[in-house]
């Protein structure tokens, strides 16, 4: 079965570009001109992912973004045509997993959303758990706890985390930590690792100011801290 597509995108001209080749590459595709009817169709069921513009009318990219997240862990790929990297910046911080900026080549948008889906859809082959006091990762299960409570990331950011966790003590830089999660080799936006991973320290340090988990090595790279560096307990 075909992984559903959500395009959510005003532009009908590109739109309609843009489910024709997602189509012809195996994908089944739902569009919807505006925000909130991408998000009453999300609210069906059904979709793997969201292929999302950020300048709609109505509620904007940003503010369906913020509500998808709330409610559904859909991959999201946000297409801008803003050149201030301030979007892309809150876009990530909102949950979205990846961004293209317009005008883009239909074949990256194809391989990009092949890449949020592969780790949205990873296998359930057997993977130890990764526990750092009280911080518990589970691949497999694809689950992130902190003192016994679940907390919530993106497939992205998960990956991300599993990544720096497998090599912790081990300083990674930033093309490394991309090559080892993404798989592909895009030019990213400089700063998008670093907005990801404060989205991580967010979630599992005790001070996200002040990380002791997830360590900024500057002008290198991250270093995941391994037990002996971190506190007995994350509040």
């Amino acid at each position: 079965m075909s992984d559903l597509i959500l395009l959510i995108e005003d532009d009908r001209r590109l739109a309609a570009m843009v489910s024709d080749f997602l189509t012809q590459n195996g994908f089944a595709v739902e569009h919807m001109p505006t925000g909130e009817e991408g998000l009453a169709r999300l609210a069906r069921g059904g979709v793997s992912a969201i292929v999302l513009d950020l300048m709609l009318p109505g509620i904007d990219g940003l503010e369906v973004c913020r509500r998808v997240r709330v409610t559904s862990d859909a991959a999201i790929l946000m297409l801008t045509a803003r050149g201030d990297e301030t979007d892309r910046v809150v876009g990530l911080e909102l949950g979205a997993d990846d961004y293209l900026p317009k005008p883009f080549s239909p074949r990256e948008l194809v391989a990009r959303l092949r890449a949020v889906l592969r780790r949205r859809n990873a296998g359930p082959h057997r993977q130890d758990l990764l526990c750092f006091g009280p911080l518990e990762i589970d691949p497999a299960a694809r689950q992130l706890r902190v003192n016994g409570a679940e907390q919530s990331l993106t497939s992205y950011q998960f990956d991300l985390l599993v990544a720096l966790a497998r090599h912790a003590g081990r300083v990674l830089s930033r093309d490394q930590i991309m090559d080892m999660v993404k798989g592909e080799p895009f030019e990213a936006f400089d700063r998008s690792i670093d907005v990801h991973i404060s989205r991580i320290r967010a979630a599992i340090e005790k001070d996200a100011r002040r990380p002791r988990q997830i360590l900024t090595i500057r002008g290198v790279g991250y270093l995941f801290a391994r037990h002996h560096d971190r506190p007995d307990k994350i509040e």
